[in-house]
């Protein structure tokens, strides 16, 4: 078994689904099958469009994209088969007493120190990933620590406007819409700085944002949000505290217009009429009932998120993922179950004050088990 080079520059979301889409047709990348769009497909009595073909392809012809990859060779994955076999049995929903039985191998706690080491090389895969990105594109920053003077990362003008280009650039980087999340994220630097442009569109002016809400507002559209907050302040449409402690949108200084100070009071009374919601919210399968109960600082943003991930099959809930699949989207719904009201003082605790509104909503709801989506806490 091999991996060809489409595998390798694609993005981590059509590698994690098996299959990328092109201009005219879909195209597995674990064996190179092509699927034409446009084109309905007849599957044991039932007809399926271009891309559920191209999931029913992966799932008959390779099992899974997990599947897939856990049998190519060590060279690839850096796994031993005892840990292959393990690996296995995780993704199955064993739990670590049912894999200890099955392997035969020391105690549950020998394979919960099993797990550990998967995430200690998680998190070291992470680490390695961002060296190589930042040795890559070392020749175009500055260090953290030094501060670039406001006109060396200032917009040229014809990056202050959207042309016929950037709404394409955008359509293709953008699927849902530029409120949705990215597909991928694109090598280019002209792309780069027009996605980034529309991504500045998510802040407030005159609003100050801790780095954990700037995370959250990214992490709806790109799951390395670190790469995308880090960008804004380098193209310089986010400023910070030199701590970090502290985000929010740079006035534009240009001659073409745009938030200046003489407008500081307007866009204030603006902001304050016009809040970006912070929510506990439910995904509702409507078909057996079963929901999932979350929260999010900016609803609009995590909805469209949530959604895109489902339709991609990439969502962190496999429980969900899977009932997406078989009942279909039409089959669910997203609904708001309260919006937090905020405290107009300087000792309200936003984040502190939504947990406990989330634990309030599964206390009552009780979204486990048969119930629901949510791990038991």
């Amino acid at each position: 078994m091999y991996l060809s080079e489409l595998f390798w520059s694609a993005s981590f979301e059509e590698q994690m689904r098996g299959y990328l889409e092109e201009e005219e047709h879909y195209l597995c990348l674990l064996c190179g099958k092509k699927v034409d769009k446009g084109m309905i497909y007849p599957e044991n009595g039932l007809l399926y469009t271009a891309e559920r073909h191209m999931r029913s392809h992966i799932e008959q012809a390779h099992q899974s994209v997990f599947v897939y990859l856990l049998n190519l060779g060590k060279r690839l994955t850096g796994l031993t088969d005892h840990q292959k076999n393990i690996l296995g049995l995780f993704y199955q929903g064993k739990s670590d007493t049912e894999v200890q039985k099955e392997l035969g191998i020391g105690s549950a706690s020998t394979v919960r120190n099993h797990r550990f080491v998967f995430k200690e090389k998680e998190r070291q895969a992470k680490v390695f990933l961002v060296l190589m990105e930042l040795l890559k594109t070392r020749d175009k920053q500055a260090p953290a620590n030094v501060t670039t003077s406001n006109s060396s990362r200032r917009l040229p003008k014809r990056h202050q406007r959207r042309s016929a280009e950037q709404e394409r650039i955008l359509g293709k980087y953008f699927l849902v819409g530029p409120d949705g999340p990215l597909k991928s994220f694109p090598a280019k630097e002209k792309h780069r700085l027009i996605i980034v442009r529309e991504l500045a569109r998510r802040f407030e002016p005159e609003r100050v944002y801790s780095e954990q809400e700037v995370n959250d507002i990214l992490q709806a559209a790109y799951d390395d949000y670190a790469v995308l907050r880090r960008l804004l302040v380098d193209y310089g449409f986010l400023d910070r505290k030199a701590d970090g402690s502290e985000y929010w949108l740079k006035a534009n200084d240009g001659k073409d217009g745009g938030a200046t100070m003489d407008r500081k009071k307007e866009l204030k009374l603006k902001f304050k009429q016009k809040e970006i919601p912070a929510v506990v919210y439910q995904i509702k399968n409507t078909r057996n009932h079963k929901i999932l109960v979350g929260s999010t600082t900016n609803w609009k943003s995590v909805i469209n998120g949530q959604r895109f991930q489902l339709e991609m099959g990439s969502h962190r809930n496999p429980l969900l993922q899977q009932e997406w699949q078989e009942y279909g989207p039409e089959a669910f719904q997203f609904e708001i179950l309260e919006k937090l009201k905020k405290e107009d003082n300087p000792y309200f605790d936003e984040r502190d004050a939504l947990k406990k509104l989330e634990e309030k909503w599964l206390k009552k709801l009780q979204p486990y088990g048969e119930r629901g989506y949510n791990k038991r806490p």
